[in-house]
């Protein structure tokens, strides 16, 4: 790492000299400046570092170097848009599938809350469930989920048998009427399941809840772990919908992440489901790889297309070492640089387009007839724990470890290690360990934070009426936000519209006010 003292701007010079850490393996690790004043948006920094002259400028808000450039003879250099929406993507913020982000959860929401939650939930109401599987054959390096590994049956059972005291402690807990309109099938590889578990388990969920007729049931599925038997199984729980992961097909990627996963297997699945009579198929893939290149996920992004799925999707990976351990095995120095990440995700965005995929949200692509885009296109699009949904039910309930409720009144999780949380359901449960309950400002950001995820613009004045709340307050922070980052967004009469997908994430974290830049425990932007 190469420090850099420079003298600052006119109003930091008189402090003293502005110092600041540049890149080291591609990532900043910090900027100090010395000096005790407030800093301004912007700092501007020219100086000598070692034969040469530097420019270089600073995004204070995101703790940023945006350009350091040497050059001869004392000539600054300026800043082009190119330097400052690079700048911008390489911040970290959260991906708000929930506001607050779920490390923000506390202990103060318990099991007694949770409880008192879920009696609260009114007879007829809309319910949607979520099941947690914690268990893989294999864990993936690259994956950031609560899972864990397992060679044998025994921990599943055990498992099972928790989930169906859970699933029967939720049933007395609730009122009388309410039906299921959603079931989700998430981990983990629920598709660890065997067929006779997967049977035992739909037997507890129609015994214990109304699952109204179409509902949508939905399931992500390994394609590794997979046979026609599990297919048929989960056909009779009423899957419609699967979820399967791809990431990259590239061989070398694939070793990289600790994930192989054949072209083959992934066509005799998705063949498999659609002779079943799954109606929805949604692929997920990510960019951002150990060595993964634009030539090998044009090449994946290609074959999955060819396997004609309803819905893709295409996340940034997000390397958090400090957080997921088995990242750890990842080599960093094989993972693409700032800018080739960011040319990976705008090239890869626009393949599924060329294809005629409606972009929906900041990462998801449907195809215009299905119910992702319909509902994108009216304004209707919701987002929670699962990512980009048409779900508008109040009450979304999991179930199994780590799993997130998200009720009227707030948010609880379950406990996340496994043995824990059946000590908790064998003990009568419920087994919520941390959550959120919402005040007033949460509701009025949690509003803000969906509609620019969802839409990529939100009307500041409709948010106003709807929350009782000042639109000139809201329009003060928006100007202040594009005042301080220009370039990130644009304000059309009271509605905030973000410049691009890229920039959406940020814009949201700016209204966040529990959200500090500067940390490294969320992904990038970009």
């Amino acid at each position: 790492m190469q420090r850099l003292a420079c003298e600052g701007d006119a109003a930091a010079a008189r402090d003293g000299h502005v110092a600041l850490d540049a890149f080291k393996d591609r990532k900043l690790v910090r900027i100090a400046f010395g000096t005790d004043r407030p800093m301004p948006d912007w700092t501007v920094a020219t100086g000598r570092f070692g034969e040469s002259h530097v420019h270089v400028t600073v995004l204070w808000p995101l703790l940023i170097c945006i350009n350091a450039t040497r050059i001869r003879g004392g000539q600054g250099g300026g800043m082009t848009q190119f330097a400052l929406a690079s700048a911008l993507r390489h911040a970290r913020v959260p991906r708000y599938t929930s506001y607050p982000p779920a490390n923000r959860f506390t202990p103060a929401v318990d099991g007694a809350l949770a409880h008192q939650w879920i009696s609260e939930i009114p007879a007829g109401a809309a319910l949607s469930l979520y099941i947690h599987v914690p268990f893989c054959r294999r864990l993936c390096w690259f994956c950031a989920c609560r899972t864990q590994g397992t060679k044998g049956d025994a921990p599943i059972d055990r498992y099972l048998e928790h989930l169906g005291l859970e699933i029967a402690q939720l049933r007395g807990r609730l009122g009388e009427g309410q039906k299921v309109e959603r079931l989700h099938l998430g981990g983990g590889t629920p598709t660890i399941l065997s067929p006779d578990r997967i049977g035992r388990l739909s037997d507890q969920l129609h015994k214990a809840f109304a699952i109204t007729e179409g509902a949508e049931i939905s399931v992500e599925i390994d394609p590794c772990d997979c046979d026609d038997a599990r297919v048929e199984a989960l056909r009779d729980l009423g899957m419609n919908r699967v979820s399967i992961g791809v990431q990259d097909f590239d061989p070398r990627v694939q070793t990289a992440i600790g994930r192989e996963q054949s072209i083959a297997a992934t066509k005799a699945l998705v063949e498999s489901v659609r002779k079943r009579g799954v109606r929805s198929v949604n692929f997920d893939l990510v960019y951002g790889l150990p060595h993964q290149s634009e030539a090998t996920l044009l090449a994946t992004l290609e074959t999955v297309i060819g396997l004609g799925p309803d819905r893709l999707a295409l996340y940034g990976y997000a390397h958090v070492p400090q957080m997921a351990r088995r990242q750890r095995i990842i080599p960093e120095a094989a993972l693409p640089g700032p800018e080739a990440r960011l040319a990976l995700a705008a090239r890869a965005r626009e393949v599924p387009i060329e294809a005629g995929y409606v972009p929906v949200g900041i990462d998801h692509f449907a195809r215009p007839q299905d119910a992702l885009a319909r509902a994108a296109k009216t304004g209707q699009l919701r987002r929670n724990f699962q990512g980009y949904t048409t779900d508008n039910t109040e009450y979304l309930i999991g179930l199994g470890p780590s799993a997130i409720s998200s009720l009227p009144q707030g948010i609880a999780q379950n406990i996340a290690a496994t043995g824990l949380w059946q000590a908790r359901v064998a003990a009568g449960g419920p087994a919520t360990s941390r959550g959120h309950c919402y005040s007033a400002t949460d509701r009025l950001v949690a509003c803000v934070i969906e509609r620019l995820m969802c839409q990529g613009e939100v009307d500041l004045a409709e948010v106003s009426a709807r929350h009782d709340t000042s639109l000139d307050s809201l329009l003060r922070r928006a100007r202040k936000i594009l005042r301080d980052m220009p370039g990130i967004g644009r304000l059309e009469g009271a509605t905030l519209c973000a410049s691009d997908s890229a920039t959406v994430r940020i814009i949201c974290a700016c209204f966040d006010p529990g959200f500090e830049f500067g940390t490294d425990a969320y992904s990038l932007a970009s």
